[in-house]
């Protein structure tokens, strides 16, 4: 088995602290380790603790980002609720929680998806999610990352994503594909 990479930061950037969630600044030079690159974000081990740097920053480590094309990268506004729904769900297949490489939707963590029709060729958008457990300090991070991605379809006006606790979380919840990416089945 090969040894990960070890990337120096090219300059400071902004990072969160996982799990705690706090915002930290890593210096540019601080070695940084790739532990996971998955749905526009990266997951890095620094200085004994595990960080996600945003994929707008990934120059900070020496590699290039798309600028974060919106979820299928079809600029087009849907005909229909359930359309737009559709591409929702797709978005929110691109949130993962860094600590762990299964998406949200495959980890059964959203409950609900609202649309509504705003207008002729725009949308809200209602998510509700949990997490798999209540105290994380990333939930707030996830949720705001869903929020973005789903944002960035096109004809989405409004989003807004809600942390629910009911019902609890359990590993029941995770589909059969994220069953499989954890080694499950």
């Amino acid at each position: 088995m090969s040894e990960p990479m070890t990337i120096d930061l090219e300059r400071d950037c902004d990072a969160v602290q996982i799990p705690a969630g706090n915002t930290v600044t890593l210096p540019a030079g601080t070695a940084v380790e790739i532990a996971q690159n998955l749905g526009g974000s990266f997951t890095v081990r620094a200085m004994g603790a595990l960080f996600s740097i945003a994929g707008r920053d990934a120059d900070a480590l020496g590699l290039d980002w798309d600028g974060g094309v919106g979820a299928d990268g079809n600029r087009e506004v849907p005909a229909t609720i359930e359309g737009l729904e559709k591409r929702v769900w797709w978005a929110l297949k691109q949130c993962f929680d860094p600590e762990i490489p299964v998406n949200i939707v495959d980890l059964g963590l959203v409950y609900d998806v609202h649309v509504e029709r705003q207008g002729e060729a725009a949308y809200s958008v209602g998510v509700k999610m949990t997490l798999t457990a209540p105290g994380c300090g990333m939930g707030p991070v996830i949720a705001q990352d869903a929020q973005q991605k789903v944002l960035g379809l096109a004809g989405v006006e409004e989003a807004s994503v809600e942390l629910v606790w009911d019902p609890p979380w359990h590993q029941s919840m995770i589909t059969p594909a994220g069953r499989r990416m954890l080694g499950l089945e």
